[in-house]
């Protein structure tokens, strides 16, 4: 279900202009992520027997800022600006996130699977339209999208489809994140 791969841009400049905009957005999603578990954390962690699942969210939280720290190094070194609706995702993610997990355990998973479905298609066609002019981003990429794959099955493991409404929640969820990541690719 993901879309035909960019091809190169013609023109002078225009990889470099379509590199930006696949930077921008990747730090933008990598932000985003990071503040939806920060959000389940935070209320996982102060519900009653809930730590395990906190606990589980912060490992989570970790490898998205770990993604995120290479994102910000790559935006300073190519010198990208980063999205402008960086505050706009902050909240948004912590939002969905607290949001999610305050549904209960199962919606939180729920947010999980529709966020890193997302996430791993949009992964796989920059990984295709990068791999023959930017292998060394390919594979990172390739990295990062697996451990999003990781988040994703655990999420189904823990019942993401058996939470209340999960179908529209779900479709909610996604087109959410399909239309953060079209903005954030331009703005």
């Amino acid at each position: 279900m993901t879309e035909k791969p960019i091809p190169p841009r013609p023109g002078r400049g225009a990889q470099a202009a379509r590199l930006a905009e696949i930077l921008r957005v990747d730090h933008a999603g990598e932000l985003a992520a990071v503040q939806i578990y920060r959000g389940q954390r935070a209320v996982m962690g102060a519900s009653p027997g809930q730590s395990r699942l906190a606990g589980h969210f912060a490992e989570m939280e970790a490898q998205e800022a770990v993604h995120l720290a290479r994102f910000d190094k790559l935006l300073t070194e190519r010198r990208v600006r980063p999205t402008a609706l960086a505050p706009v995702w902050r909240l948004a993610g912590f939002a969905l996130g607290a949001g999610t997990a305050l549904m209960g355990e199962k919606a939180a998973h729920a947010c999980t699977e529709a966020v890193e479905t997302v996430i791993e298609g949009h992964y796989a066609d920059q990984i295709a339209e990068l791999s023959a002019r930017n292998p060394e981003l390919a594979a990172e990429l390739s990295k990062f999208r697996d451990e999003e794959l990781a988040h994703r099955d655990s999420a189904i493991a823990g019942g993401a489809r058996e939470a209340p409404g999960y179908g529209l929640l779900s479709a909610v969820i996604s087109a959410g994140c399909r239309a953060a990541i079209k903005i954030s690719e331009k703005l």
